[in-house]
């Protein structure tokens, strides 16, 4: 399989702020062998200009920006996607953002894995869960001139590859993509007089305060979750 492991650099956090980079390195993978491709990346210029708290973030400024570059379009992220061979499958960290810029409109049917998501599950002990934390965490050996600087595309994409490499060893591919297309794990009720309790843990009344407030779709599927498990018992 090809895993088209994706990042991006934008000018703000959903459309229509603009895409300013795109990242990606491939994973090839199958019963016998894996093997992560060098990254790739492509600059566009801004229509609009970028704002300073998002330059403080990747410091792309405008003089990043050459007369060859051009604004991103849907014809631009098509290609991308496709670029070389068509992947089986798209891969980000934390893919919810990358998603907002990429709609099936430009991705087509092909299904999302999020590297966030099934770290999650699979390495719930981790200190954090961004994908720079859980390199040294886990401790990869990276050629610092393909890695580094963090927040750019093409060394962010070439982290999460290595990233999609160990959790290949232990999640099927089904299990990592239907994990992305659920609300985030959350172990344990994460604010309130019943913080750090286990759901099964928490009083069946203040899950149902819980769902009669506006809170974040995650927790409330994990509270529902929990009511209906106990409705069922």
């Amino acid at each position: 399989m090809r895993f088209r492991v994706i990042d991006l650099e934008t000018t703000g956090m959903e459309p229509p702020a603009e895409i300013l980079e795109f990242g990606f390195s491939d994973v090839f993978w199958d019963d016998h062998s894996l093997s992560i491709t060098p990254p790739i990346a492509w600059l566009y210029r801004a229509l609009n200009g970028i704002p300073p708290e998002t330059m403080a973030v990747h410091h792309l400024t405008e003089a990043d920006f050459g007369a060859d570059c051009f604004p991103c379009s849907a014809g631009h992220l098509r290609a991308a996607i496709s670029f070389g061979t068509l992947p089986d499958v798209l891969v980000a960290h934390n893919c919810a953002f990358e998603r907002k810029f990429l709609p099936a409109e430009v991705t087509g049917s092909l299904p999302w894995i999020c590297t966030y998501k099934v770290a999650l599950h699979v390495w719930p002990d981790a200190p954090k869960h961004g994908n720079q934390v859980l390199r040294y965490w886990r401790g990869f050996s990276l050629d610092n001139s393909l890695a580094m600087p963090p927040h750019r595309a093409g060394p962010d994409a070439w982290v999460t590859a290595h990233l999609l490499r160990d959790l290949l060893q232990v999640a099927s591919v089904q299990q990592m993509i239907d994990w992305t297309e659920q609300p985030r794990r959350i172990a344990s009720l994460p604010f309130g007089k019943h913080r750090g309790a286990e759901w099964k843990d928490v009083p069946t009344d203040y899950l149902t305060w819980m769902l009669n407030q506006d809170m974040e779709t995650d927790l409330l599927w994990h509270a529902r979750r929990e009511v209906d498990r106990r409705a069922t018992r």
